[in-house]
Protein backbone atom coordinates (compact mmCIF):
# COMPACT_ATOMS: atom_id res chain seq x y z
CA UNK A 1 0.00 0.00 0.00
CA UNK A 2 1.64 3.28 -1.31
CA UNK A 3 1.45 5.89 1.89
CA UNK A 4 -0.20 8.84 0.86
CA UNK A 5 1.66 11.64 2.44
CA UNK A 6 -2.10 13.21 3.00
CA UNK A 7 -3.51 10.25 4.46
CA UNK A 8 -5.10 10.19 7.49
CA UNK A 9 -2.81 8.67 10.88
CA UNK A 10 -4.60 6.51 13.28
CA UNK A 11 -3.15 6.43 17.23
CA UNK A 12 -3.76 3.73 18.93
CA UNK A 13 -4.08 4.10 22.56
CA UNK A 14 -3.60 0.40 24.01
CA UNK A 15 -5.52 -0.59 27.61
CA UNK A 16 -8.38 -2.40 29.19
CA UNK A 17 -11.98 -0.62 29.39
CA UNK A 18 -13.73 -0.20 32.76
CA UNK A 19 -12.87 1.99 35.19
CA UNK A 20 -11.24 -0.73 37.15
CA UNK A 21 -8.28 -0.57 34.97
CA UNK A 22 -7.99 3.16 34.74
CA UNK A 23 -4.53 3.63 36.27
CA UNK A 24 -3.20 0.62 35.83
CA UNK A 25 0.24 0.15 34.57
CA UNK A 26 -1.22 -1.49 30.99
CA UNK A 27 -3.50 1.25 30.41
CA UNK A 28 -0.62 3.86 29.70
CA UNK A 29 -1.98 3.71 26.22
CA UNK A 30 -5.50 4.86 26.69
CA UNK A 31 -3.90 7.80 29.20
CA UNK A 32 -1.79 8.97 26.07
CA UNK A 33 -4.76 9.01 24.34
CA UNK A 34 -6.88 11.15 26.46
CA UNK A 35 -4.46 13.74 26.84
CA UNK A 36 -4.04 13.76 22.88
CA UNK A 37 -7.96 14.26 22.71
CA UNK A 38 -7.61 16.97 24.60
CA UNK A 39 -4.89 18.80 23.04
CA UNK A 40 -6.87 18.09 19.71
CA UNK A 41 -10.52 19.46 21.41
CA UNK A 42 -12.31 16.46 20.65
CA UNK A 43 -14.20 13.80 23.14
CA UNK A 44 -13.97 10.29 22.95
CA UNK A 45 -17.31 8.71 21.08
CA UNK A 46 -18.89 5.46 20.25
CA UNK A 47 -17.46 4.35 16.41
CA UNK A 48 -19.91 3.60 14.56
CA UNK A 49 -20.20 -0.52 15.20
CA UNK A 50 -16.43 -0.76 15.65
CA UNK A 51 -15.72 -1.99 19.09
CA UNK A 52 -13.74 1.02 20.16
CA UNK A 53 -14.18 4.71 20.54
CA UNK A 54 -12.61 7.48 18.34
CA UNK A 55 -11.75 11.41 18.26
CA UNK A 56 -10.81 13.19 14.68
CA UNK A 57 -9.10 15.99 14.66
CA UNK A 58 -5.80 17.37 13.47
CA UNK A 59 -2.79 17.87 15.37
CA UNK A 60 0.54 20.39 14.18
CA UNK A 61 -0.42 23.93 12.67
CA UNK A 62 -3.55 24.81 10.71
CA UNK A 63 -2.85 24.39 7.00
CA UNK A 64 -1.27 21.91 4.77
CA UNK A 65 1.42 21.57 7.45
CA UNK A 66 -1.21 19.84 10.13
CA UNK A 67 -2.05 16.15 9.98
CA UNK A 68 -5.05 14.83 10.34
CA UNK A 69 -5.38 12.33 13.03
CA UNK A 70 -8.12 9.92 14.23
CA UNK A 71 -7.01 8.91 17.97
CA UNK A 72 -8.40 5.01 18.59
CA UNK A 73 -8.96 3.52 22.26
CA UNK A 74 -10.28 -0.23 21.46
CA UNK A 75 -13.05 -1.60 23.70
CA UNK A 76 -12.48 -5.04 23.47
CA UNK A 77 -10.43 -5.74 25.79
CA UNK A 78 -6.49 -5.58 25.40
CA UNK A 79 -5.99 -9.05 23.44
CA UNK A 80 -8.59 -8.22 21.12
CA UNK A 81 -7.00 -4.98 19.87
CA UNK A 82 -6.44 -5.89 16.71
CA UNK A 83 -9.97 -6.52 14.82
CA UNK A 84 -11.37 -3.25 15.91
CA UNK A 85 -7.56 -1.62 15.12
CA UNK A 86 -7.78 -3.11 11.45
CA UNK A 87 -11.76 -2.03 11.35
CA UNK A 88 -10.93 1.33 11.43
CA UNK A 89 -7.54 1.17 9.42
CA UNK A 90 -9.55 0.49 6.45
CA UNK A 91 -13.13 2.87 7.30
CA UNK A 92 -10.49 5.77 7.46
CA UNK A 93 -8.45 4.34 4.58
CA UNK A 94 -5.45 4.64 6.59
CA UNK A 95 -1.81 2.93 5.07
CA UNK A 96 -0.25 0.40 7.74
CA UNK A 97 2.87 3.04 8.10
CA UNK A 98 0.38 5.70 9.18
CA UNK A 99 -0.61 3.72 11.94
CA UNK A 100 1.04 4.15 15.78
CA UNK A 101 0.42 1.95 18.71
CA UNK A 102 0.91 3.33 22.15
CA UNK A 103 1.95 0.90 24.65
CA UNK A 104 3.49 -0.16 27.68
CA UNK A 105 6.97 -1.74 27.88
CA UNK A 106 8.26 -4.18 30.37
CA UNK A 107 11.53 -4.03 29.11
CA UNK A 108 12.29 -0.38 29.38
CA UNK A 109 12.82 1.62 32.55
CA UNK A 110 9.85 3.42 34.12
CA UNK A 111 9.15 7.04 32.44
CA UNK A 112 11.65 5.93 29.55
CA UNK A 113 10.44 6.31 25.78
CA UNK A 114 11.33 4.06 22.27
CA UNK A 115 9.74 4.97 19.24
CA UNK A 116 10.39 2.50 16.78
CA UNK A 117 8.17 0.56 13.26
CA UNK A 118 7.96 -2.80 13.11
CA UNK A 119 9.40 -5.53 15.38
CA UNK A 120 8.24 -7.90 17.83
CA UNK A 121 5.00 -8.46 20.53
CA UNK A 122 7.70 -8.83 23.45
CA UNK A 123 4.76 -11.08 25.05
CA UNK A 124 2.30 -7.85 24.86
CA UNK A 125 -0.82 -9.25 24.13
CA UNK A 126 -2.45 -5.64 22.32
CA UNK A 127 0.58 -5.92 19.96
CA UNK A 128 0.07 -9.27 19.37
CA UNK A 129 -3.61 -8.90 18.24
CA UNK A 130 -2.76 -5.83 16.42
CA UNK A 131 0.34 -7.75 14.50
CA UNK A 132 -2.12 -10.72 13.45
CA UNK A 133 -4.51 -8.16 12.11
CA UNK A 134 -2.44 -6.75 9.94
CA UNK A 135 0.92 -7.72 9.98
CA UNK A 136 3.75 -5.90 12.20
CA UNK A 137 5.00 -2.83 10.38
CA UNK A 138 3.58 0.06 12.17
CA UNK A 139 4.81 2.04 14.42
CA UNK A 140 5.12 1.63 18.32
CA UNK A 141 5.85 4.60 20.95
CA UNK A 142 6.90 1.99 23.70
CA UNK A 143 6.37 3.67 27.22
CA UNK A 144 8.50 1.60 29.79
CA UNK A 145 6.89 0.02 33.12
CA UNK A 146 9.63 -1.70 34.34
CA UNK A 147 10.01 -4.92 35.49
CA UNK A 148 7.81 -6.38 38.01
CA UNK A 149 10.12 -6.44 41.33
CA UNK A 150 10.71 -10.04 42.89
CA UNK A 151 8.77 -12.96 41.65
CA UNK A 152 5.43 -11.31 40.92
CA UNK A 153 3.43 -12.48 37.57
CA UNK A 154 4.12 -9.95 34.35
CA UNK A 155 0.12 -10.28 34.81
CA UNK A 156 -0.43 -8.98 37.73
CA UNK A 157 2.35 -6.31 37.99
CA UNK A 158 0.73 -4.73 34.28
CA UNK A 159 -2.94 -4.78 35.85
CA UNK A 160 -1.91 -3.15 39.04
CA UNK A 161 -2.30 0.65 39.24
CA UNK A 162 1.34 2.81 39.16
CA UNK A 163 2.81 3.20 42.15
CA UNK A 164 2.72 6.13 44.52
CA UNK A 165 6.21 6.94 43.66
CA UNK A 166 5.54 6.61 39.92
CA UNK A 167 2.23 8.78 40.14
CA UNK A 168 4.52 11.81 40.76
CA UNK A 169 6.10 12.00 37.33
CA UNK A 170 3.27 10.40 35.80
CA UNK A 171 1.49 13.40 33.96
CA UNK A 172 4.77 14.61 32.85
CA UNK A 173 5.37 11.13 31.35
CA UNK A 174 2.16 10.93 29.67
CA UNK A 175 2.60 14.41 28.56
CA UNK A 176 5.80 13.43 27.14
CA UNK A 177 4.41 10.54 25.31
CA UNK A 178 1.88 12.61 23.89
CA UNK A 179 4.60 14.86 22.16
CA UNK A 180 6.48 12.55 20.87
CA UNK A 181 3.14 11.43 19.26
CA UNK A 182 2.78 14.53 17.70
CA UNK A 183 6.58 14.36 16.81
CA UNK A 184 6.45 11.43 14.96
CA UNK A 185 3.26 11.93 13.35
CA UNK A 186 4.44 16.11 11.94
CA UNK A 187 8.44 14.98 11.10
CA UNK A 188 8.64 11.60 11.01
CA UNK A 189 9.99 8.56 12.74
CA UNK A 190 14.23 9.74 12.67
CA UNK A 191 13.29 13.34 14.19
CA UNK A 192 10.81 11.92 16.76
CA UNK A 193 13.32 9.70 18.12
CA UNK A 194 16.43 11.86 18.30
CA UNK A 195 14.41 14.04 20.31
CA UNK A 196 12.34 11.46 22.46
CA UNK A 197 14.13 7.78 22.65
CA UNK A 198 16.37 7.79 25.59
Amino acid sequence: MSTDANAPWLVVGLGNPGPEYAMNRHNVGFMVADLLAGRMGGRFKRAGKAQAQVVEGRVGPPGPMGRRVVLVKPMSFMNLSGGPVNALRDFYKVPLAHVVAVHDELDIDHGTLRLKLGGGDNGHNGLKSMTKAMGPDYHRVRFGIGRPPGRMPVADFVLKDFSSVERKELDFFVDRAADAVESLVLEGLERAQSAYNS
